[in-house]
């Protein structure tokens, strides 16, 4: 519920940002030779689908939405199979807004049928998906069709990197906040620990201890601090992901297995886990879980930390924890990642780009670099000796 109240904030944020940026891009003009005038102005792409997660169901659709209606242009909002329910509240909101009709489209349905049928179509200006990489790499094939622009925000497996010298119980606080938030399921989630050796053992098992403290249950409860992941299937997914790290010689430090009792059998809960004695090509190393999974990885110096973190495919997001200004500016530039934090994880705000390096997506959103995303750039260019140019002999 605390989180859940957040989000509806942040979601109501994210329209009043761009209401207000609605008026305030403007245009360039250039110093060009004699007699001209050249200008830049940004138009509307045009129709936009827009496809988003089951995660944050309303502040995703606000994250798509509102910097593409305050650009001008019409939208088709796909949301997740699984999470339906709040994209049509939003749609009744709307609805009761007045926007004019067409404008604001939601449609429900499978990925594969509806998102394949927006991805492909001609009639589509523009796709926009958050999602995992492989949908995401799906969407770009469909995408040619028409060669419709394309923003992507995909999958991470980003590094939270915790020095000797750090504030030890700030550092681990937000180790349990980095991926523990949302049981997990969060693209940007903290979910490699990577730890000097000097502190290793004792840091581990600080975490160790308060992650066994953490009170996972019902959403509803106030005093919930983690819920369940998303659905069964899901939930079976990051338990074969579980088994799969203790049969590659990972060790178990907690959790690992469904909530006891009643409410652990009729949801689909699983317990803050974690994983020690991981090596860099395990599977649960370099694998996007989207689970309440940490693996703990230990690093010798600066140079070792840098060369672990960016050891994936990935590279959305990433953390260094250090009392070493220095040494955190240094690590920060070197982390090849979008969205990165020095002395905490996860805050984000309206007004900052989001986006990933390398197989964590194409494009930016938020802040101005989100509504630039659905512009076109139209150079024009006046003449303002209107005579014939003489190019050609009469």
């Amino acid at each position: 519920m605390r989180e859940t109240e957040y989000d509806v904030a942040d979601a109501a944020n994210c329209f009043r940002y761009y209401a207000g940026l609605a008026t305030k891009p403007g245009g360039e003009t250039f110093d060009v030779p004699a007699a001209s005038q050249t200008f830049v102005v940004r138009e509307p792409i045009g129709v936009c689908g827009q496809i988003i997660p089951w995660n944050y169901p309303l502040l995703m659709a606000a994250w798509k939405l509102a910097p593409a209606l305050a650009a001008g242009n019409t939208c088709i909002l796909k949301p997740s199979e699984l999470t339906p329910l709040t994209a049509l509240r939003l749609a009744s909101w709307i609805e009761e807004l007045e926007f004019p009709k067409g404008v604001v489209n939601i449609v429900l349905g499978p990925g594969p049928v509806v998102g394949h049928a927006l991805a492909s179509s001609d009639l589509v200006d523009k796709i926009a998906f958050t999602g995992g990489t492989k949908t995401g790499r799906s969407i770009m094939k469909d995408a040619t069709g028409n060669l419709k622009k394309i923003s992507l925000e995909l999958g991470g497996k980003s590094p939270n990197i915790v020095f000797a010298d750090a504030d030890f119980d700030t550092a681990v606080d937000y180790a349990l906040f980095g991926i523990y938030a949302n049981a997990g399921q969060v693209c940007s989630a903290g979910s490699r620990l990577i730890v000097e050796e000097s502190i290793a053992d004792k840091f581990v098992k600080a975490v160790v201890e308060r992650a066994k403290k953490i009170r996972v249950g019902d959403g509803f409860d106030p005093a919930t601090e983690m819920g369940p992941i998303v659905s069964r299937t899901h939930q079976e997914r990051v338990e074969g992901y579980i088994k799969t790290g203790l049969e590659e010689g990972a060790k178990l430090e907690c959790g690992g297995g469904r909530l006891a009792g009643e409410l652990g059998e009729k949801g689909n809960f699983i317990l803050p886990t974690i994983f020690s004695n991981t090596t860099p090509k395990m599977r649960i190393v370099q694998e996007e879980i989207f689970g309440p999974v940490l693996v703990v990885q230990t690093f010798k110096d600066e140079k070792d930390a840098v060369k672990l973190a960016n050891d994936t495919v990935y590279g959305l997001a990433g953390a260094v924890f250090t009392s070493d200004v220095s040494k955190a500016h240094r690590v920060i530039k070197k982390l090849r990642a979008g969205i990165t934090w020095i002395n905490t994880y996860h805050p984000t705000y309206n007004e900052a780009p989001w986006g990933g390096y390398k197989q964590s997506g194409i494009g930016r959103e938020l802040g101005t670099y989100g509504y630039e995303a659905y512009t076109e750039v139209k150079q024009i260019n006046v003449n303002l000796a209107v005579e014939p140019s003489g190019w050609f002999s009469k």
